[in-house]
């Protein structure tokens, strides 16, 4: 949790909360250039520790963070946190606008996976390793992993070498049932959306978020970056979820 410099200038009186909810092979350090860019603005932030565990147990507890949040709300998700805010933002009374970073924007009924192969030009799927793992039912599941050596070049283009080396090396895994497991609410049909497009990304095709944005009604807006965008261009990323925390005020 980041709490903002009470020197800081606030945009109004009813400046939001912007809480943050970051994607699969990330942790939420990965918002700390737009954490600081938020709060010199004047903003409380949140950044919520996505558990990457299943979609519908990631979106609860997302949805416990919003709960704990006085005041009006900027929800922001990047990557596969795009879907798990959808669903835990739905019908949340205090969350204002929705702002989704080279993120996913699925309809009731669709997984992640699903979209992720409906375009062509992603490349993020051959990079990544299968890791068997325990279930606490008994049965194996499978945790998803990018191999260190791929990280760069199919996430983090544009990121310098020796931060996207210290991002591989930390980097935390989502299962493949998060990725598989089909969206049961989209808060987007009932909150207005801002959706950035990174026009250089090979995790997920500009055209993939193109598509998503237009069909959400969402404000788009386009950036030259990698999927990391989050990491390499904090100052765009920021800025959008400012001129939603505008667009929005009460």
């Amino acid at each position: 949790m980041s709490t903002a410099n009470p020197t800081a200038t606030t945009e109004s009186s009813t400046t939001p909360t912007v809480v943050l909810v970051h994607g699969a092979f990330a942790d939420s350090s990965s918002w700390n250039g737009v954490i600081r860019d938020l709060q010199d603005h004047g903003h409380r932030v949140v950044s919520a520790a996505n558990p990457l565990r299943g979609l519908h147990t990631d979106a609860a507890y997302v949805r416990s963070v919003l709960d704990g949040v006085a005041g009006p709300i900027v929800l922001a998700g990047h990557s596969y946190g795009g879907s798990v805010m959808s669903e835990a933002a739905d019908g949340h009374p205090r969350v204002a606008a929705l702002v989704y970073v080279a993120s996913f924007i699925l309809e009731p009924g669709e997984s992640t996976s699903q979209l992720a192969g409906q375009f062509p030009g992603a490349q993020l799927g051959a990079a990544l390793d299968a890791v068997p793992i325990p279930l606490p039912d008994g049965g194996t599941g499978t945790d998803l992993w990018i191999r260190q050596e791929e990280f760069r070049k199919v996430f983090a283009a544009d990121v310098p070498e020796e931060v996207a080396d210290l991002m591989a090396a930390t980097q935390r895994p989502i299962t493949s049932a998060a990725l598989d497991e089909p969206a049961a609410a989209a808060a987007w049909t009932t909150i207005p959306s801002w959706n950035l497009v990174t026009t250089d990304d090979l995790a997920i095709p500009a055209a993939a978020m193109r598509f998503m944005g237009e069909r959400a009604g969402a404000h788009t807006v386009e950036v030259t970056a990698s999927h990391a965008v989050t990491v390499s261009r904090p100052d765009a990323v920021a800025e959008l979820i400012r001129e939603a925390a505008r667009a929005t005020a009460g």
